[in-house]
């Protein structure tokens, strides 16, 4: 990653608007902002949330709230509670998130 054309700056998460996107289960709420080629979110998964796709795209991820279950498209499972994190490549391997009772994620892609 190499973070270019960026001048410092600050964001107050709370006054970027959200946008809703659906999962085969529940939902996920969106507070997303671009710098340059890198994307950053805020995403919250409400209960019952589960990927309507397997994501290809490379991410590090923390969980700031709740509990996030994610799975690889091999069948490997990884839980994450507050406070943990994962990385993973563009096109490493495929994954899907899903949470029983709703996750806060910081997000870096």
């Amino acid at each position: 990653m190499n973070l270019n054309n960026i001048p410092f700056g600050t964001t107050d998460w709370a006054e970027i608007s959200t946008t809703r996107h659906e999962g085969e289960q529940g939902y996920a709420l969106w507070r997303t902002q671009q710098f340059d080629n890198i994307r950053v979110r805020i995403v919250e998964y409400s209960e019952n949330y589960l990927a309507d796709h397997w994501c290809h795209k490379g991410h590090i991820l923390l969980c700031l709230e709740g509990e996030l279950h994610t799975e690889l498209e091999d069948g490997r499972t990884f839980t994450l509670s507050a406070g943990m994190s994962y990385q993973v490549a563009d096109n490493a391997e495929a994954h899907r998130s899903s949470t029983a009772h709703g996750a806060k994620l910081f997000i870096v892609d």
